[in-house]
């Protein structure tokens, strides 16, 4: 009886070691998939009304920005110096991220100040104009002039998507308006690199040569399946232009289960639309993909 009771306390014993190794094993796996990076965020709003008047018009803007902070493989001022790079542009690509965010709302400041101020030049040249035409009615629809300025608006931020595998994508947003609301527009620019070599992941880095013939009838395909549609005649009635030419745009997301296209209003559809997103796992596109690199390997996973 003594006998079999210790070999159930060793058998017990036995399971719970291997339940803690087993469970041990599966975190550590998880730990090493993700990118040792952290993170911190920028938000700043602001309003500025022409010649500090708040009866006048303004622009307003907003900045939120996800930046690095600490990175364990790559270069620390090489991610910060790619992120602030695309986020803001080349220009500001040698400025700390804070530095980089007040520069850029300055300069956002002073080019609608600058653009308030050719308008009033434009206004007094018409004002003149006008004058010199013998009886005319300048409340006349044709010859009216609206003196008051508008307003702008501007709203950038961006947000990770991915960040496992030695792989980061991120992407950005921005939408901005100029008075009326038909000049509002929303545009994305998505960015992946390779924290193993600190470089952009570019589609030469991915596929092999051709890729973008065979990954056409992907889009497409992938485009007539989210609209609920059959033809490409179909897809121009909602709205969709220029299908039969669309080709891969370089504008991707990269995650553990495929690519991502993103295509702005106005490369192959009207602005009303919303920016399509294509989805293409990796196992569809597996030929196409060259091998030994890190988005091979990571379709292998």
């Amino acid at each position: 009886m003594e006998v079999t009771i210790r070999k159930l306390i060793f058998s017990l014993l036995l399971l719970v070691i291997m339940l803690m190794v087993s469970c041990g094993n599966s975190g550590s796996s998880k730990i090493k998939a993700e990118n040792e990076i952290s993170f911190d965020t920028i938000s700043i709003n602001k309003r500025q009304h022409l010649d500090n008047d708040s009866t006048r018009p303004f622009c307003d803007i907003s900045v939120n920005f996800v930046y690095p902070v600490k990175s364990a493989k790559t270069n620390l001022d090489t991610l910060q110096r790619f992120f602030v790079g695309n986020m803001f542009g080349p220009s500001f690509e040698d400025l700390k991220p804070l530095a980089a965010v007040e520069a850029y709302i300055s300069n956002y400041i002073d080019n609608y100040s600058h653009d308030a101020y050719t308008y009033s030049e434009s206004v007094s040249d018409m004002e003149e104009l006008n004058a010199l035409i013998p009886g005319i009615d300048v409340d006349d629809s044709e010859h009216e002039i609206d003196k008051l300025f508008y307003s702008y608006y501007e709203s950038l931020s961006d947000s990770i998507t991915f960040n496992q595998h030695g792989i980061l994508s991120f992407q950005i947003k921005q939408s901005n308006s100029k008075g009326e609301s038909a000049s509002y527009y929303v545009s994305y620019s998505n960015h992946v690199i390779n924290l193993n070599t600190g470089d952009q992941i570019t589609e030469y880095d991915i596929f092999n040569a051709g890729y973008d013939k065979a990954l056409q009838g992907l889009i497409i395909t992938s485009l007539l399946e989210q609209n609920g549609v059959k033809t490409i005649d179909e897809l121009e009635d909602l709205g969709f232009f220029g299908i039969n030419e669309i080709v891969p745009n370089k504008n991707f997301l990269l995650n553990d289960k495929g690519i991502i296209y993103t295509y702005n209003k106005g490369e192959y559809s009207a602005y009303q639309l919303t920016a399509p997103q294509v989805f293409i796992p990796y196992n569809v596109i597996r030929s196409l993909l060259r091998e030994n690199t890190i988005v091979s390997k990571l379709a292998d996973l």
